[in-house]
């Protein structure tokens, strides 16, 4: 395959033919990737990625199919337009809307959300703690995902939440640990709340609401909606695959077939959820899965990150304050170890999770090793990077969104499938399996630690 050197042709997106990196350069960091891709151990459908060093692009790239090959159709490469489902970079994208409502005094951090949702929310067990935004956010909201963060259309999220609904069931959703406020623990759940306070304070549907404020003012193809979709986008959108023993079966086997676990757009096209034509905005937001369902390729989060290093600007428009940028950015939480504000084991999948901003995990370059397994947020051998972003992982896709807004220095990748228990080959200085550590490394050292 041959690389591309930068992304010259998409619009707002290009850097100087001086700013890529030298052909040679180039070459050998797509050799390493594709050795990466192709290792039996554990292999990868497709990996798609971009790296930006002082503000530019300088390496972009696409290894792999997008779609693998079946008894009836040949497989598909991966292209710069090559659209995946991002899993929880999902989860920093919503935030950029969630902000920008901030920003325009339609919602507040630090407001109680029943105000917005128009009824009173509480955890049960720490009734006179209201929650707010802030700690939806941050991750320390106390809701918990062991009861479900996704409903049908029909589903009012108060019959959840609230005890006595239909659907609170235990109340397996809310923390007797802590209160609000206090304590970390990652939780999808928390994203389907934001995006219910998006519409109930907007009016519009969150998919809808997401193209308008984020999407369409960055010329951005990605949605949470896949019947907005045109057929022709329908087609760029990646399978997600796993190695199983066979369709159905979650036996992980790296000798087996490679089993569709998401977006099998060459089977069956997408259809809507049964019952949305019915839908009352602003009472289920998880039905367009803020937490995890947008679908957007590489080069289109690369526009983010651009966005994001340039405070706020795309192009000749301004997306977001720059005031706005810095509060989305700013330090909200950090373990502190004791276990009084967060688990770095349990709760922070083997000490992932060690600092947190707003919708937006701060990575401090932190490893260790404990039990004879390395812990921890480093994203290169012997450290040296500190950024803020999002991971992604679900469906078999991985995936990195980060960037240093100082040096204006980002990564981001994203593979399609795994061909192995990841759990199985764990990493040597991080949380992170061992072939997402050789994907980071392999973009600092070959395209951002270079001369």
């Amino acid at each position: 395959m041959k690389p591309l050197f930068a992304v010259l042709a998409l619009s707002m997106l290009s850097s100087s033919a001086s700013s890529a990196l030298p052909e040679k350069q180039a070459k050998l960091l797509t050799a390493q990737l594709q050795a990466i891709v192709s290792d039996p151990a554990m292999p990868l459908p497709s990996l798609s990625v971009v790296a930006i060093r002082n503000g530019d692009i300088v390496y972009s790239q696409q290894l792999g199919s997008k779609r693998l090959a079946t008894g009836t159709s040949p497989a598909q490469p991966a292209d710069a337009n090559t659209m995946f489902r991002i899993a929880s970079i999902s989860k920093f994208v919503t935030t950029l809307g969630t902000m920008k409502m901030v920003e325009q005094g339609l919602l507040s951090l630090d407001a109680d959300i029943s105000d917005v949702l128009g009824y009173r929310l509480r955890n049960p067990h720490f009734p006179d703690h209201p929650i707010t935004l802030r700690m939806l956010l941050t991750h320390t909201s106390s809701l918990r995902d062991e009861g479900g963060f996704k409903w049908d259309p029909a589903v009012n999220l108060r019959e959840v939440l609230v005890p006595g609904g239909r659907f609170y069931g235990k109340g397996g959703f809310w923390s007797k640990a802590a209160p609000p406020g206090q304590y970390f623990e990652y939780v999808n759940f928390n994203s389907g709340i934001i995006a219910t306070i998006m519409e109930r304070a907007s009016g519009e549907r969150f998919d809808r609401l997401m193209r308008r404020l984020v999407f369409d003012p960055m010329d951005m193809k990605a949605g949470f909606y896949l019947a907005d979709f045109a057929p022709a986008d329908i087609n760029d959108i990646a399978t997600l695959y796993r190695k199983r023993e066979k369709d159905g079966d979650e036996t992980w086997n790296p000798n087996g077939p490679w089993i569709a676990q998401s977006d099998d757009f060459g089977v069956a096209l997408p259809v809507s959820p049964v019952g949305l034509d019915n839908y009352a905005v602003g009472t289920n937001g998880t039905i367009y899965g803020p937490q995890g369902s947008l679908r957007i390729s590489a080069n289109e989060l690369a526009k983010v990150m651009l966005m994001l290093m340039n405070e706020g600007r795309y192009g000749t428009k301004q997306i977001l304050k720059p005031a706005t940028i810095a509060a989305m950015m700013a330090r909200q939480w950090t373990l502190t170890g004791d276990g009084k504000n967060g688990n770095g084991d349990s709760d922070s999948y083997y000490g992932l999770y060690r600092a947190w901003g707003l919708g937006s995990q701060h990575f401090i370059d932190a490893s260790t090793v404990k039990n004879g397994r390395a812990s921890g947020d480093r994203l290169v051998e012997g450290g040296g990077f500190k950024g803020v972003g999002h991971l992604g992982w679900s469906w078999g896709l991985n995936a990195l969104f980060v960037f240093d807004p100082q040096a204006k220095n980002g990564m981001i990748y994203v593979a399609s499938g795994v061909g192995a228990n990841p759990d199985l080959q764990p990493g040597q200085f991080s949380s992170e399996a061992r072939f997402q550590e050789r994907i980071t490394d392999a973009l600092y050292r070959g395209a951002i630690a270079v001369p």
